[in-house]
């Protein structure tokens, strides 16, 4: 069953169906052969939306879209160039940290190249940067936001995993800093030898006044991140509260907000979210699917014959959820391998948490890496450069990115110590 219907899904995506369209016939026409009742479908998808979590996902989206408008994101990047535009590939620092603020609040990679990206594209080449460099640091930037709280994909993940979200939220914080670092290096190593950029000084008054008129912008993370793990409110009261933060400041602090603007808004983020969440409920059928036809327990089978070191498997179940998130949507690959993999990976010995993070990470690669990127899609759109300049100006990202991941494989403290630390795990 699990072979039909995965041939049957890679067949008609290869064709350019639609995901979600390619895995609901997928799942359809499986149940047909197998005599499944079809009355199992829609009860099932509708299940799987009966979720106070999910109610998150399309909250961050359109806090992320306010943010952008209400000229949040403008404030984010002004402060980060005054604090780090001082040394020598200053504004490819910028980019990070700017990047790593916004994605505190926005929870979405795409977000973050949409509304950050021209900013950033525009001032590194004003420095001196070569577009495609700028280019390429933004979109790999932009995977920060696919881990760090409050990551729209990490509450998918663990609220189809079964485990807390507030600790797996809390556990994204180990990857985004092992990220920062590793970017920060290769930012720096490549702006010296190849003497990119110029470096900015902004004179202590007007530094000064950039940093204090972005404290309401910078508040945003902070609020949102110390009441979730505090305990004041949850992930999904969290989101509500990006996007109210988000309307109050961009409205009534900086006024950039435009309440004309505000209905597209709404539709953007409904639209992205029906998305996100219609693959979602079709998944959850292909999940049923995979757990009937024993599909779990083979794979479980198959690893554990190779090897019982966590390490190992986690290294393994690395390169192949990269290869998977390449050439799939990430949050389908999300709802199908959890179910699949997972159960290797405990009976390895492997902490739940360590699990769920470590694979959104690595399937967060896949949103900057042909064939279906949507975060190197947005960047290219966002530059006016084709997909391949930006990809080979980011290889030497690529190759950092794949440190990180060996990094949080060897090291599982990196991402269960925030989470113990954080939260009642």
């Amino acid at each position: 069953m699990s072979l039909t219907l995965l041939v049957i899904f890679v067949i008609l995506f290869l064709l350019g169906v639609p995901l979600a369209v390619s895995l609901g016939v997928g799942v359809i026409g499986t149940m047909l052969i197998y005599d499944i009742p079809l009355n199992l479908l829609p009860q099932m998808m509708l299940s799987s939306m009966n979720s106070f979590l999910l109610v998150a996902v399309p909250l961050f989206v359109l806090a992320g879209s306010v943010m952008a408008g209400g000229g949040i994101s403008d404030r984010i990047f002004s402060a980060a160039q005054v604090l780090f535009g001082r040394y020598r590939g200053g504004l490819g620092h910028v980019n990070i940290v700017a990047s790593a603020v916004f994605g505190g609040i926005s929870g979405s990679s795409v977000a973050d190249v949409v509304s950050l990206g021209k900013i950033e594209i525009k001032a590194m080449t004003d420095r001196k940067y070569p577009r495609a460099y700028a280019a390429a640091t933004t979109m790999a930037t932009s995977t920060l936001s696919s881990v760090i709280p409050p990551s729209i994909l990490i509450i998918i993940a663990a609220s189809t995993a079964g485990v807390s979200v507030g600790a797996a939220l809390a556990g994204g914080l180990g990857p985004a800093a092992v990220l920062i670092v590793v970017l920060m290096v290769v930012n720096y190593i490549v702006s010296v030898r190849k003497n990119y950029g110029e470096v900015t000084r902004t004179r202590f008054k007007r530094g000064l006044g950039v940093v204090l008129a972005s404290i309401p912008a910078l508040g945003g993370p902070v609020v949102i991140l110390v009441g979730m793990f505090g305990g004041a409110f949850t992930p999904t009261e969290a989101a509500a509260i990006a996007v109210f933060y988000s309307l109050l400041v961009g409205a009534f602090v900086y006024r950039d907000m435009k309440w004309r603007d505000m209905p597209k808004m709404i539709v953007d983020a409904g639209l992205t979210s029906g998305t996100i969440l219609f693959i979602a409920m079709v998944a959850n059928v292909a999940t049923y699917i995979f757990t009937i036809d024993g599909l779990p327990a083979r794979v479980s089978d198959w690893v554990l014959s190779m090897t019982t070191s966590p390490i190992i498997v986690m290294l393994l179940m690395g390169l192949i959820l990269v290869f998977i998130g390449t050439v799939m949507d990430i949050v389908a690959a999300i709802l199908l391998t959890i179910p699949v993999l997972m159960p290797a990976a405990l009976a390895a010995g492997v902490d739940p948490i360590h699990f769920v993070v470590f694979l959104v990470a690595s399937l967060s690669i896949g949103l900057v890496t042909p064939p279906v990127g949507v975060a190197l899609f947005a960047t290219s759109y966002v530059s006016k450069l084709p997909m391949e300049v930006i990809v080979r100006a980011a290889v030497p990202h690529y190759t950092v990115m794949f440190v990180a991941l060996a990094i949080l494989a060897v090291f599982p403290e990196l991402i269960t110590w925030p989470a113990e630390l954080l939260t009642d795990r």
